[in-house]
């Protein structure tokens, strides 16, 4: 009986191992075992496996002489190590801990908890492991980057809606101090959005300003009791599609309305009539206006595009307040007679009145400002959430969506009482918040305060910018809402009639109406797709007969499964191909019920997929459940015919290589792929006898790249020091 010799931990062992077969007795050549955490079998094959973590890299010091020193680096560094390994291996395999992972605040680490504790925020999140000043310098330089661009956003849109400028500063101040203390994604910067802009100016043509002043207060009552009902997520179900050409069409109408003020003159009611006055406009063009307009667009897309270091640097002031104030300083000089910014005292328009008009009209009204903000609002949240995510370094937790919509509701009732502009969650503020480094929900209430500060303190400086410069502004920000990526998204997914017909139903008839025909749209496409079903029935050369489903399987389509499974002669082989990616219970009652019949008459049935790979016989068929494969000798298979004549376990072993391939590999091959590529970084080092009756895999509850194991028929392997069980030591009995 051989032995496995434990290999000395040496530093000119490398990390990564590109042959894991190199060594029979030990770990591959290139294997370094001492950053490694390892088990051993101790006696010939009859011992128990110990698994041990990098926590006990402190217990085999590399200077006491021992010929088996299996780590030499410090505690400190070999816990992190440990720590990191374990979160990426959780990523991997969500809901499991990987073998022997480490404690979060295992010992050595407590400061770091204390620490973590000591700086969270309000919302108990974590501030992207930024702590103290640091944390705080992030957060007020992303909050002036942010208000920088809040600024001029805020007073273009008020000027788009018709609304006296300075409720677009009060809707920028309450969104970013009362969404963002009480909102669920501390990253998310509230305030008047251009969704809300085809609504808003819709709703104070019908009812004035005052009126819906008041619209919007109830409108937020209506987002806090739908956040306390907890049907957040519920919204979005709605189809992307319908979202994403709700929101282009809404960018359509708010370019064409911007253009004429661009043009110096006043858009009209809808956006039919202002494409037909366009030609009127253009007759009687002044060049000030344009010109101007002109100038913001071009600085606002050459200016991300600046070349070199200096283009780096200069990036870091954004773009829009570089095009007004660049604008604001030419018209100063060139055109000083431009129609500008006017902010009077917001007292007389503070107060909402009550509702006047037809109950059915102000219902309407109140549930479109509710199911834009809210829609807009938590795919905002899904975007930050995805753009923090993809930062470097640690992350904090992911939004609540029911209490991002009680602070969305919270923050528009304070609005409407206050005369702001209704509010949304902004995917423009909210990415440049996370770009710009906010670690925290502080740079969202600092950026409000910022906002609040200005409307008092800056109104002279804010009356300089010309009209014509923010409907620039607020043009290239409608036309950016038409977005080529969600344009390819949809048409590769066979919903671009969903889409169009939205964007026609918004610029047509109004946000409801759009969005209402395109839901409608959208469920009659799906309908569609689940009742559209081809069967066909045909006999190929050699005998065997194929019936080709090609469509989803429901019960619609029993009847005709029914016929063309008729149509198969019985003791016959036949195939059935199955090309779809749904079959609710009748079609799979109706096809097993046929499979039974057919097989007990002496015919064979082969179930495959749209890949001609086999499907397995449903857990039924035998006694054995689809999570334990293993067990196929203790199952029993009904038989007939040929099957009578082959031994139980005939093709097993394919068989459960198809079973990898249709349920398992979809799930791990891009992990595979990532460890092909990048080389093996195993965690845990697992030296175990050679016995079939020992999964490694399944009694750690690991998986792909997570274990490095080294099998021999008996192991020598001297042990560590004896010390009193903790937490990180695990035991596991082997061979």
């Amino acid at each position: 009986m051989s032995a496995c010799t434990p290999v000395r931990a040496t530093a000119a062992h490398s990390r990564r191992t590109p042959d894991p077969c190199a060594s029979r007795n030990g770990p591959a050549a290139g294997t370094r075992t001492n950053d490694l955490p390892h088990a051993y079998d101790h006696g010939h094959g009859h011992g128990h496996d110990h698994v041990h973590g990098p926590d006990h890299a402190h217990e085999h010091d590399h200077d006491h002489g021992s010929p088996y020193s299996w780590a030499s680096r410090d505690s400190a560094s070999a816990a992190a190590a440990a720590r990191t390994q374990a979160r990426a291996a959780r990523s991997r395999w969500p809901g499991r801990r990987t073998p022997d992972a480490p404690p979060e605040t295992s010992p050595g680490t407590e400061h770091e908890a204390a620490n973590r504790d000591r700086h969270r925020d309000g919302s108990g999140a974590e501030n992207g492991g930024h702590t103290g000043r640091s944390g705080l310098a992030r957060d007020l330089s992303a909050s002036i980057t942010v208000f920088l661009i809040a600024i001029p956003l805020s007073l273009g849109l008020a000027i788009a809606v018709g609304a006296p400028l300075q409720s677009g500063l009060v809707g920028a101040a309450v969104g970013g101090i009362v969404a963002g203390l009480l909102g669920g994604t501390p990253l998310q910067i509230s305030g008047p959005s251009a969704g809300l802009t085809v609504v808003t100016a819709e709703l104070i043509q019908i009812y004035g300003w005052r009126t819906t002043c008041a619209i919007t207060v109830l409108a937020g009552i209506v987002q806090l009791f739908l956040g306390m009902l907890k049907v957040a997520r519920g919204a979005l179900a709605v189809s992307p599609a319908v979202v994403h050409g709700t929101l282009a069409g809404i960018g359509i109408t708010i370019a064409v309305a911007q253009f004429h003020v661009v043009l110096g003159g006043q858009p009209e009611g809808n956006t039919i009539t202002n494409l037909i006055a366009l030609p009127a406009q253009l007759s009687g063009l002044s060049p000030a206006a344009p010109a101007i307009g002109l100038l913001t667009i071009a600085v606002l897309l050459l200016w991300p595009r600046l070349p070199g270091r200096a283009g780096d640097r200069a990036r870091r002031v954004p773009a829009a307040l570089v095009a007004v104030v660049f604008a604001t300083a030419v018209a100063a000089v060139a055109a000083p007679a431009l129609p500008k910014v006017h902010l009077p005292s917001w007292r007389s328009h503070v107060l909402p009145e009550s509702p006047q008009g037809p109950l059915l009209g102000l219902v309407a009204a109140v549930l479109t400002v509710t199911l834009v903000a809210s829609l807009e609002s938590l795919l905002s949240s899904v975007a930050v959430d995805k753009l923090e995510a993809e930062r470097p370094g640690p992350t904090g937790p992911r939004s609540d969506l029911d209490k991002e919509l009680r602070g969305q509701g919270i923050a528009n009732a304070v609005s409407g009482a206050l005369g702001g502009l209704p509010l949304s969650g902004g995917a423009v503020r909210g990415s440049a918040n996370v770009r710009a480094g906010a670690v925290s929900r502080r740079s969202t209430v600092l950026h409000g305060v910022w906002v609040a500060l200005a409307a008092l303190l800056l109104v002279g400086a804010l009356e300089l910018i010309p009209l014509a410069s923010l409907a620039a502004l607020v043009m290239v920000v409608g036309i950016q809402m038409v977005s080529f990526a969600h344009i390819r998204n949809v048409h590769r997914n066979r919903e671009f009639l969903v889409y169009a017909v939205t964007i026609t139903g918004v610029v047509l008839a109004g946000v409801l109406q759009g969005v209402v025909i395109g839901i409608a749209v959208a469920v009659a496409t799906a309908l569609h797709r689940l009742t559209r079903t081809r069967i066909t029935h045909e006999q190929v050369p050699g005998g065997e007969h194929r019936v080709r489903v090609r469509g989803q399987l429901t019960f619609l389509a029993v009847p005709r499964l029914s016929r063309a499974l008729a149509q198969v002669p019985e003791g016959e082989k036949a195939v059935v191909e199955l090309d779809g990616s749904f079959m609710d219970h009748a079609a799979y009652e109706s096809l097993q019920d046929w499979r039974g019949a057919h097989t007990a008459k002496g015919g064979e049935v082969e179930i495959t997929g749209r890949t001609g790979h086999r499907i397995a016989e449903p857990a039924s068929a035998h006694s054995c459940t689809p999570w334990t494969p293993w067990r196929n000798h203790h199952c029993t298979r009904p038989r007939s015919g040929q099957q009578q004549a082959a031994t139980p376990r005939r093709g097993q072993l394919l068989g459960g290589v198809r079973n990898f391939q249709r349920i398992t590999a979809p799930l791990v091959r891009e992990e595979l792929a990532r460890l092909a590529k990048e080389g093996q970084q195993p965690s845990q080092l697992f030296l175990t006898c050679a016995d079939s009756r020992l999964v490694t895999s399944m009694i750690t509850s690991s998986g792909p790249g997570d274990l490095f194991t080294v099998r021999n028929v008996g192991n020598l392997v001297p042990p560590p020091p004896i010390r009193p069980p903790t937490p990180r030591r695990a035991a596991a009995r082997g061979c």
